[in-house]
Order: structure tokens, then sequence, then C-alpha cells
């Protein structure tokens, strides 16, 4: 039996550029959701997976974008907050505020929409952020909590994921995880590595590895963690990720 936890992060770029390439991706194998870090559908996925739509920013919390979000045609059942939002200079207070009002008091409470809660960095100050901001809301808790990894330790990531499940008690959605070593095989190994033990956790819902894009997005990424190459064809890395459960 396939484990599906598998979540496609497709680059914005790819629907611009190359949109007919996720014609390539097996449908049925690990992959069980998509994600762009926006608010509009990929037309070229053509209902073949769920959407997860993402309020990154405050400016998705109006205009078109909220519409989308809100009544959007697609049936999007999962609805992620915010991306490293301490590193946009939100406060915790101004997002709590934001959760309540339009994530609670609109999406989950008249669209019935489950909630990823804000990702932040693996740090202290996204720690940090996300205490005040769970503080600051109180019984409003996420459906998912929202977690992202970047390392080279894999014991070190396992142990950051577990933590944070302690912590707060909710099923962990990770959306963005990767390793940052330079070396191709050390990244094989401990994406299998962590790919294998999340799919045997039971807390964990979904899991997305970072990123299905033909550039490299900055120099914090390690071009050997792409899952495409600059031609927009999948990497080795994304062709055991979407096929191979448990991967080898």
């Amino acid at each position: 039996m396939v484990v599906r936890k598998r979540l496609l992060l497709w680059d914005y770029t790819n629907t611009r550029d190359i949109p007919n390439k996720i014609n390539d991706i097996n449908y049925n194998g690990p992959i069980v959701s998509v994600s762009n870090w926006n608010a509009w559908y990929p037309q070229e996925l053509k209902n073949r997976l769920p959407f997860r739509p993402m309020v990154r920013t405050p400016a998705q919390l109006g205009g078109d974008e909220w519409t989308w979000i809100r009544d959007g045609a697609f049936k999007y059942d999962i609805v992620h907050f915010y991306n490293e939002p301490e590193r946009q200079n939100i406060s915790p207070q101004d997002a709590a505020n934001k959760w309540k009002s339009h994530m609670v008091g609109i999406l989950r409470k008249q669209k019935g929409k489950k909630l990823v809660g804000p990702s932040v960095a693996s740090d202290d100050k996204g720690r940090k952020w996300l205490r005040d901001f769970m503080n600051a809301i109180g019984g409003d808790k996420p459906d998912y909590l929202g977690v992202h990894y970047y390392g080279t330790d894999v014991n070190a990531a396992k142990k950051y994921i577990t933590d944070m499940y302690n912590e707060y008690k909710l099923p962990i959605i990770v959306s963005e995880i990767a390793c940052i070593d330079r070396d191709g095989k050390k990244v094989e190994r401990w994406t299998v590595d962590m790919a294998n033990w999340m799919d045997g956790q039971g807390w964990i819902k979904e899991y997305g590895f970072f990123g299905c894009m033909r550039n490299v997005a900055d120099s914090f990424v390690s071009p050997a963690a792409q899952l495409m190459d600059k031609n927009g064809n999948f990497t080795a890395l994304m062709r055991k990720l979407m096929n191979e459960q448990p991967m080898k």
C-alpha cells in the first residue's frame, strides 16, 4: 500500500513557462497534493490532485487573491497561512488578529476549511514568533502546524520536527524541507532517510521537499537538492520522490 503524504511544491515559473511538464507527474504515486505559495490555481493541474492555496502575506487577505481562496471554484479543503512571517516583519499579534478574523472567522466557520498555521523558519527567532502567535490566538488553534526545515544533519531534522509536534500537539504539515549540503550523494541519502521517516509518523499529514523549479531560489538552497534541472527536466531525486514509497 502506497503511503501518500508528499506535497509537490510547484513553482509559479513552471506555470508561466513549462506548464505541460506537470503532465509527467506520477499521479498514482506518493504525491498527494500541490502548492505554489500562491492563492491562484495552476490551471495545468486540471484537478488531478488537490491544490493547497496559501495566504502567503497580508496582501492575500484582500482583493482578487482573497476572493480566489474564499470563493474558488476548485475545492480547497486545506489553506496555508503566512510563510515565514517573522522574516516579513509581521508581528505575532497582528497575525493573530488576521487569523481570527479571516482564517477562522471566514474560512473555517463559514467555508469549512482546514487551516495550516504560519510556517516559521527553524531558528530561535522563528520559534519565539510562533509561540507568541499561538498564545495570542487562544483556543482558535490551527488544524495543522506548519513547519519548515533546512539543514544537513538528519537526526537534527527529525528532532526539530518531533519537538514541534510535542510542543503543540497538533498534526504537522512540513510545507518546506530540504538538505542544504552541496554533495549530491549526501543530499540523496538525507532526503531518502527523511522521506521514509516522515512517511512512518502518523502525526505528519503531508511534507514538501523544496523545490520543483528550474533555477535555484537563492544561495542558501543547495543546487544538489533541486527537483528540476535548468532545462525543466525532473532530476533523479524528483523521480524517486514521485515514484518510490518507501524510497530506496
